[in-house]
């Protein structure tokens, strides 16, 4: 338990008082990633705050201009009383850019992520929201006040132990207002998770909604509404994410 917490604090602990610059390209609706990736030199960390006392940081580094790696680790009950429910293992996520953005074309993105949301049912061994493993995504952003982003991808995702294989489809927006405010939206269709619908989704896909107030270049935080159709035995949940930018 006493590495569990090193790794944990260790994601949190690793910035410095280093010179910011703004970083615009969003990697991250809520749960779907973008095309964006982390620039050649930066890194980003974040932390989410979700139900029963659960927290899950990580940590993202722009290797090159194209090409990113990330980690992540977290668990339950981590604020409260109790022992504390660590996810069985960290996170990983490598995502590169293979196309940039044009007038006409998207940039496309391909990338692979374990790291599920939510809690970690061992039963199943996968978490509520499965990991998106090996995906491709595609994003386009437009001059629609601030900046319209729309982004689509696919993914199959490695947590099967339920029986649900199918490759998976999802889908998102997010709108600026200005500098300063993003409104976020995105739905997987879940056509993975369809197959438990007593313990987990029922084929309605999960809805989440968010806001996002940057108050610096480099700090954000985020609001969001997820399970807004309450898939299955869902519900519909709240959860908090703060994330802050930096170079080395």
């Amino acid at each position: 338990m006493k590495t569990r917490v090193i790794l944990l604090a260790s994601i949190f602990l690793c910035t410095d008082t280093l010179w910011s610059q703004p970083i615009d390209q969003h990697r991250l609706l809520i749960d779907m990633p973008t095309a964006g990736t982390l620039e050649r030199g930066s890194f980003d960390i974040a932390l989410r705050m979700f139900g029963n006392g659960g927290l899950l940081g990580g940590v993202g580094v722009g290797i090159t201009p194209r090409f990113m790696i990330g980690l992540s680790f977290g668990g339950e009950n981590i604020i409260g009383s109790g022992e504390i429910d660590w996810n069985p293992q960290p996170g990983i996520q490598g995502k590169v850019r293979f196309i940039d953005e044009a007038f006409v074309m998207p940039a496309i993105t391909l990338g692979f992520n374990s790291q599920g949301y939510g809690a970690f049912n061992d039963a199943f061994d996968r978490y509520v929201n499965k990991s998106r493993g090996v995906y491709a995504v595609a994003s386009k952003n437009y001059a629609f006040f601030e900046n319209l982003g729309l982004h689509g991808g696919i993914n199959y995702s490695l947590e099967t132990d339920d029986n649900d294989e199918d490759l998976n489809v999802f889908l998102g927006a997010d709108l600026s207002f200005n500098r300063e405010f993003r409104f976020v939206f995105e739905y997987d269709l879940a056509r993975n998770d369809n197959e438990n619908d007593e313990q987990f989704g029922s084929g309605e896909g999960y809805l989440n909604l968010g806001v996002e107030w940057s108050f610096s270049d480099r700090l954000f935080l985020q609001f969001n509404l997820k399970d807004l159709l309450e898939n299955g035995a869902g519900e519909v949940t709240r959860e908090f994410r703060i994330g802050y930018f930096e170079y080395f």
